[in-house]
């Protein structure tokens, strides 16, 4: 078997571990892209007393980072007289995205328009060094050089994929991700979840992405929900969000797979938030790989136990218990709608990476059993 696996951002983790931001960004001129929110205007508050006043702060971030927005908000990095030297992002998935478009924009976002449609200019992206502060467990994007732009006008979503997006430093304290309301809490675990499994059933997994996938996925299965009995608990704050980060290591190499590739259109058409979106098809992807051999079905086997029938069957549980539902109706999605978008997101750059069966996968969408569903 040949593989390779790298992943260069240095990682801070740990309870308070947001007092190391200071010395991170030293004397450096620096930005910030975070929400409007008290909490964080606290956090700045704090930090400006121990980093100086940040050169440029941005605090209109969408939950789908949108060409429109985005294109309004490049433009205040150009009316900079100095560029900032480095950039940090203290927020959830969509504030480190939005940061790597700024990152790579220098200004203009025409540029990474350019890119990002027509795979042109990529000598004319910057990189400014990125400090990715994640807010919530579920995103990774703290360890990943890509983010995800959203053109809802058109109806399209892109990737914003280069090596020199990777963040520098990603610094995790699960403190401030107490808080975070229940449906935030459900829907960023999920999401880390889905990294994780989307990771397994993937044509480039290899054994170390694979040993964080069946890490971070025992730690989610297990923690979260209990976490979602107990939000203040710091403990399980910090077990999911280490989960998280680990689903974020191991999809960092292997990219995504065919669930992520359905909830493109699920977000774009039904609105669905992303993590739910990702999430819901998991049992109907597990079961149709079932068999699949090698790294893919051992791994799955540690994560659910030798009978991944029976595993599916215990994730559509899970997920029922979490009050989500596996059944695609359950998202104004129809039985006609549901084929088409299966046969659709297998052609697609993330469909593609699914190393399971069309057929099977077909066939594993028409199965039909009640979970044991509950309300979180």
């Amino acid at each position: 078997m040949v593989w390779k696996y790298a992943n260069p951002v240095q990682i801070e983790f740990g309870i308070d571990s947001f007092a190391k931001l200071p010395g991170l960004i030293g004397n450096r001129r620096y930005a910030v892209v975070t929400y409007g929110e008290p909490f964080f205007d606290a956090l700045l508050s704090g930090l400006a007393k121990d980093a100086g006043s940040p050169a440029l702060t941005i605090r209109d971030v969408a939950p789908n980072p949108d060409y429109q927005l985005l294109s309004e908000q490049t433009k205040r990095f150009a009316q900079l007289q100095l560029q900032p030297e480095v950039i940090v992002a203290l927020g959830g998935g969509s504030v480190i995205d939005s940061a790597k478009v700024f990152a790579a924009a220098s200004g203009d976002f025409g540029r990474v328009k350019l890119f990002l449609e027509e795979q042109k200019g990529a000598e004319q992206l910057s990189a400014i060094p990125i400090i990715a502060v994640p807010t919530t467990a579920g995103t990774g994007s703290e360890v990943t050089c890509w983010g995800t732009v959203w053109d809802e006008a058109n109806g399209k979503k892109y990737s914003l994929a280069r090596p020199n997006l990777y963040p520098t430093h990603a610094v995790v304290d699960p403190r401030l991700m107490l808080g975070k309301p229940k449906l935030l809490t459900i829907s960023t675990g999920l999401d880390a979840l889905s990294h994780s499994l989307e990771s397994l059933w993937n044509i480039n997994n290899n054994p170390v992405s694979a040993n964080h996938a069946v890490f971070a996925a025992r730690n989610i299965l297990n923690a979260l929900p209990r976490l979602v009995k107990n939000l203040g608990n710091i403990e399980l704050r910090e077990q999911v969000a280490m989960a998280a980060l680990f689903a974020g290591l191991a999809f960092s190499n292997t990219k995504t797979a065919i669930a992520h590739s359905l909830s493109y259109p699920i977000t774009l058409r039904h609105g669905v938030q992303h993590g739910i979106a990702c999430s819901f098809s998991l049992p109907m992807v597990l079961r149709s790989v079932h068999g699949a051999g090698g790294l893919c079905e051992d791994s799955l086997k540690q994560i659910f136990g030798p009978d991944l029938k029976r595993g599916a069957d215990d994730l559509e549980d899970f997920l029922g218990l979490l009050g989500i539902s596996s059944n695609p109706a359950s998202y104004k999605i129809d039985h006609q709608e549901w084929r088409l978008l299966i046969e659709d997101s297998l052609q697609g750059e993330r469909g593609r990476n699914f190393l399971g069966s069309a057929d099977r996968l077909i066939e594993a969408s028409q199965a039909t059993r009640l979970p044991a569903a509950a309300s979180a």
